[in-house]
């Protein structure tokens, strides 16, 4: 256990230890740490499995240490540890993500009452920016874990070439009580009413711009085909490495037009599955290096970025415009970068009085 003279020299001996994302942090005292592990209703050491590269055991107490300094409330925990949770399924190959020189960050999307419940946490305007608390810390707690539970430091570790600012923190919610689809989580198999938490490593968010045309009778094609470019173009490893997953978050009015035009969820990734077919002579040009598997024997005919509409995250958050979003990620390790979702396990958490940082 660390001691300070008070809480500002506190604060500088854990960013001397490199413990800190480079901001400040709330100093984990040990009844700040206790608060949340109390709120979790579980034991303090129970074993939530290693973290990579460092593979550093990942306890209930050390990700509460890291979401007190995260400035987590109580109320946030489920979700936190629904993320480690997520990230720690060999699936995610965490230890491969977090070594990459890809820019990848974990992207946290909440579904279903967690929504409210551990937060709120923000699915409308600037969902992704400053001034939601519970989609700042929360997404940052997880990156504190990576560092301190996980081992991996800039530059080290850590090898991203230059990183990107989800790397502090990627989360919001979708919103589900606006969204003309039904909610991702059961797009993925949970029950409406069940808490999710779905973690893919992402790039930072890719703008896409179209003005809708309802006169149009190809408005939705239309809108269909700037998201695939934004999706997975030559310059995206999703396009030369294929294989991998990605997200497009739909802002209000562009999930409308697609709506309007009697598309479904199924229909949208499906769509953009089929736009994001390239021809294997544009493949062999571009990312020969990548592409050992072609060769000029069978270089005609067709690629696809994909390998399913499934690997196509579609939800609908943030404010109603001209701007929808697409996050493409990195497509690789040995399990080419699934999207992981948890069920937030809420039953056992406790109500905790006081619920400020301090």
């Amino acid at each position: 256990m660390l001691s300070a003279a008070d809480e500002a020299a506190a604060l500088e001996q854990l960013h001397e230890l490199g413990c800190t994302d480079g901001l400040p942090v709330v100093v984990p005292t040990p009844e700040r740490v206790d608060r949340l592990v109390l709120a979790t209703g579980l034991e303090p050491y129970m074993l939530l499995g290693e973290m990579g590269p460092g593979m550093g055991i990942a306890t209930v107490e050390k990700v509460a240490i890291a979401a007190v300094m995260a400035g987590c409330l109580p109320d946030y925990m489920p979700v936190v540890l629904g993320a480690v949770q997520a990230v720690l399924d060999p699936q995610f190959d965490l230890t491969e993500m977090q070594s990459t020189t890809h820019c990848t960050a974990p992207l946290l999307i909440v579904n279903g009452p967690a929504r409210h419940t551990c937060g709120p946490v923000a699915s409308g305007f600037g969902a992704l920016g400053p001034g939601h608390r519970a989609n700042a810390s929360i997404g940052r707690a997880l990156r504190l874990c990576m560092m301190n539970i996980g081992g991996a430091h800039p530059g080290s570790s850590d090898m991203a070439l230059l990183g990107h600012p989800g790397k502090f923190t990627y989360c919001l919610a979708e919103d589900e009580e606006h969204s003309p689809f039904p909610p991702l989580h059961v797009a993925r198999g949970f029950s409406a009413d069940d808490s999710v938490v779905t973690v893919i490593g992402a790039e930072a968010p890719h703008s896409v711009l179209y003005s809708g045309n309802a006169d149009d009778p190809q408005d939705a094609e239309k809108l269909l085909q700037i998201l695939a470019i934004g999706l997975a173009n030559l310059a995206t490893n999703n396009a030369v490495l294929t294989g991998g997953s990605a997200v497009v978050v739909l802002n209000p009015e562009h999930a409308e037009i697609l709506a309007h035009a009697n598309l479904s969820r199924d229909a949208v990734a499906r769509r953009l599955w089929e736009l994001t077919h390239f021809p294997k002579a544009q493949l062999k040009e571009f990312g020969s290096a990548f592409a050992g598997w072609l060769s000029d024997e069978n270089a005609d005919g067709e690629y696809h970025a994909f390998p399913a509409p499934e690997n196509i995250l579609v939800l609908m958050a943030g404010g109603s415009g001209l701007y929808s979003m697409v996050m493409p990620s990195w497509s690789a390790g040995a399990h080419r970068n699934p999207a992981i979702s948890v069920k937030l396990e809420t039953d056992q958490f406790c109500e905790v009085p006081g619920l400020s940082a301090d």
